[in-house]
């Protein structure tokens, strides 16, 4: 009983615990074994993609413009070569609503498979830091040995080759990610010149490459268990129908070491080789059940399945499964929820297409000046005064005409010079002045409609109010 009572409070412990801490709160540093196999290959091709991706995008120009552009300093996104601005506001929100429904529909169905195949923070450190790890060091074993060893002259030979070289990888990840907010031709002008000359870009472009040095050196898994919160929406996300990482416990247990010419009666598949927990760069034990800390890297479905190879026992012991396949065989993923999430995603996805489709080049606003009153002209019309103001969203030169439609009779005159003339990505404030002949005017407030054209094509139509006296004879 005691035995019995003792096994249960191991099995237990994770829920009280994370793998990288031991008992007195001290740092566990993990040294996974090297993964290798089927799913490990095909993160491989997954990872040179997404990295080819991610190095190639500040160089990609879409008609002369970045392939991508996110500079919060002077407000400007470039998407696929279209660019926005803060007045496009209302699309970055319904954009980012857009984004997390899919992140929690997708989760709702496949779990953290966008932790461990495509976050940049495993593919950095899975697939380049622990690879240049296992080449200068060696396997796992071989890591703990150097950890344990005296300084010698390999030692410290092989710990500072290596961290020159992550020093290295964290600058050319800085630069690219620098080029993304402010862009290539920017971020090559800062490196070509001296510090001095550029003092704000140099100081980003080593903060960033201590950061990153710092995360994917010293910090590493922790990032994912400590920092991340989308590890702890699992609990919300997460349904018996969600395709996790997942162990076989019906086909797996009771578990136990296999012996030779023993007759594995009464047993379940998994021999308690731990081989699932050597590989995990989490350090912990898949057997446990899904945990806030499994990335769904797959390293353990590798690990395992050459195990059962080579006992003649079926692959899938750990495998992509739902606790509901498990336990009742069954695959069921259309379920009412994800139904919910994908009519919401699809209207989401239909209102964003429809903003952004029919998104004017030209942002036009017509706000009377403020502070003045009507004015009465030498003709016995009624005057008020505007600030018009235009912003090109776009990369090409514009010139603009204004017409006013609404209301009849009603004429206009703009101060300065009489066209309107717009640089790309230009902002432009003009002063107008409407007129409307006095009999005209039937209530104390009325509505003013302009239109904006470019040559034959009307960009924008634009509404104001209008103040003056109501006419006698409409009293």
């Amino acid at each position: 009983m005691k035995n019995t009572e003792q096994l249960y409070q191991y099995d237990e412990e994770f829920r009280n615990s994370i793998g990288t801490v031991d008992e007195k709160g001290k740092r566990v540093w993990v040294f996974p074994k090297m993964p290798k196999g089927w799913f490990h290959n095909k993160r491989v091709i997954v990872t040179t993609v997404l990295l080819t991706i991610f190095f190639a995008g500040p160089f990609i120009r879409i008609h002369g413009q970045p392939f991508m552009l996110f500079n919060i300093f002077e407000r400007k996104f470039i998407v696929f070569g279209q660019v926005f601005w803060p007045q496009d506001f209302v699309l970055l929100a319904i954009t980012l609503i857009t984004f997390f429904v899919f992140v929690i529909l997708f989760t709702v169905v496949f779990g953290r498979v966008w932790c461990g195949w495509a976050c940049p923070q495993t593919l950095f450190m899975e697939m380049v830091y622990r690879k240049i790890e296992y080449w200068i060091e060696g396997d796992a074993n071989q890591q703990r040995k150097l950890a344990a060893a005296p300084w010698t002259q390999e030692k410290i030979l092989k710990k500072g080759s290596k961290q020159f070289i992550f020093v290295l990888i964290a600058v050319l990840i800085a630069h690219t990610s620098m080029a993304y907010l402010i862009g290539m031709d920017q971020v090559i002008e800062i490196v070509q010149q001296p510090p001095t000359e550029n003092l704000a870009g140099f100081l980003g472009l080593v903060g960033f490459t201590g950061i990153f040095y710092f995360v994917f050196a010293w910090f590493r898994e922790q990032a994912c268990i400590v920092v991340c919160p989308y590890g702890r929406l699992q609990g919300v996300l997460l349904s018996k129908d969600s395709i996790v990482v997942a162990y076989d416990w019906l086909r797996g247990e009771p578990r136990g070491k296999l012996k030779k010419h023993e007759v594995q009666e009464g047993k379940g598949d998994c021999i308690d080789c731990k081989l699932c927990v050597h590989v995990c760069p989490t350090n912990i034990d898949i057997r446990n059940g899904t945990q806030l800390e499994c990335v769904n890297c797959t390293a353990c479905i590798d690990a395992c399945d050459d195990v059962m190879v080579k006992i003649d026992k079926p692959k899938g012991l750990i495998r992509f499964a739902s606790y509901n396949s498990i336990v009742d065989k069954v695959e069921k993923l259309w379920t009412p929820r994800v139904r919910g999430y994908t009519i919401v995603l699809i209207a989401l996805l239909t209102l964003l297409s429809f903003l952004v489709f029919t998104r004017s080049s030209i942002e036009t606003t017509l706000l009377k000046v403020p502070g003045t009153l009507f004015q009465k002209g030498d003709q016995g019309e009624i005057n008020n005064l505007y600030n018009i103001e235009f912003v090109n969203k776009s990369f090409d030169r514009k010139e603009l005409e204004i017409k006013l439609v609404s209301p009849e009779g009603a004429t206009f005159e703009l101060i300065g010079e009489p066209g309107i003339v717009l640089a790309p990505e230009a902002f432009v404030k003009r002063v107008l002045i409407i007129k409307i002949p006095a009999e005209r005017i039937t209530v104390a407030k009325t509505s003013v409609v302009l239109e904006v054209w470019e040559g034959d094509e009307k960009l924008e139509t634009v509404k104001s109010k209008f103040i003056g006296p109501v006419s006698k004879s409409k009293r």
